[in-house]
């Protein structure tokens, strides 16, 4: 309410009868660009070099806090999807196939604490990763995997969103569009201008955040291959999850934040050559 009712206040004559001059204007113009400019620098400046990927990446966590915030988040994840499955056996031979997947890679040395989670959901078609070593395999997805080899693509896709530190990234990312929202809405003097501001960062977000998933396909396919599972398993998981859309009915979650399994598949089979090139 107070905040609304200033913002009228500007819209009125001032006790002297004045509205506010091009000067208020020009020192609120200017505090904003020094806010925006201090989050751009310091979104530049968080900048470390990744060994696994090979690429420089703009980080806003380092590793203790990726992992502490995994830890933190992963019961509210698994109450949102109905909780960890009951089934003993299945989350053991989930937790196998993990398990193999970081013993026999990068991922053993890489410093995260890898836990895997069983979901119960029955109808959310999905699977993810939490900063710092948090995976989860939906009941409905595991349900429709054919094989081992299936489910162990779906979790070294996942791991690869780890060894990437996407969820890292993503926490840079965000910081830098809040930081430009409330820079916006200094100078602007409402929220209209903040919601574009979001609004753009959300679109740079979507596009950027699918660039992570091929990344983490092709980190999964060296995991795979790491490990002695068949690669072109994860052909056949693309085949699932289109078969999940319903014919272009309504798609599955996994689809609002893993790029089309069609788009997916020319990027996988490249993966898959240049490893048995490197003798994979």
């Amino acid at each position: 309410m107070g905040l609304f009712r200033r913002r009228n206040t500007f819209g009125q004559r001032g006790g002297m009868g004045r509205r506010p001059g091009g000067g208020r204007l020009k020192i609120m113009l200017f505090l904003g660009l020094i806010y925006a400019g201090y989050h751009v620098l310091s979104y530049y400046s968080k900048t470390e070099y990744n060994e696994i990927t090979g690429k420089k990446q703009r980080i806003g966590l380092n590793q203790e806090q990726e992992i502490a915030l995994g830890l933190q988040s992963a019961p509210h994840m698994a109450k949102q999807h109905g909780g960890l499955h009951p089934d003993e056996k299945a989350q053991a031979y989930v937790d196998r196939v993990g398990k193999k997947l970081v013993d026999n890679s990068i991922a053993a040395s890489s410093g995260y604490k890898f836990d895997f989670h069983l979901l119960a959901d029955p109808q959310t078609v999905n699977a993810f990763a939490l900063p710092g070593g948090q995976v989860f395999i939906t009941q409905a997805l595991f349900s429709k995997l054919e094989n081992e080899d299936q489910l162990a693509g779906v979790l070294g896709h996942e791991i690869g969103h780890v060894l990437a530190r996407h969820g890292a990234q993503r926490v840079a990312k965000d910081q830098l569009t809040k930081g430009l929202t409330n820079a916006a809405v200094l100078v602007t003097g409402d929220y209209s201008g903040g919601q574009l501001a979001a609004m753009i960062g959300s679109v740079v977000g979507m596009k950027y955040g699918r660039g992570q998933e091929l990344e983490s396909d092709d980190l999964g396919i060296r995991l795979m291959m790491k490990s002695n599972y068949d690669p072109e398993q994860m052909v056949g998981v693309m085949k699932i999850l289109k078969a999940a859309s319903g014919g272009g009915r309504k798609q599955p979650e996994f689809f609002s934040t893993h790029p089309n399994p069609e788009n997916r598949v020319g990027k996988i089979q490249e993966s898959i050559k240049k490893y048995r090139s490197q003798g994979l």
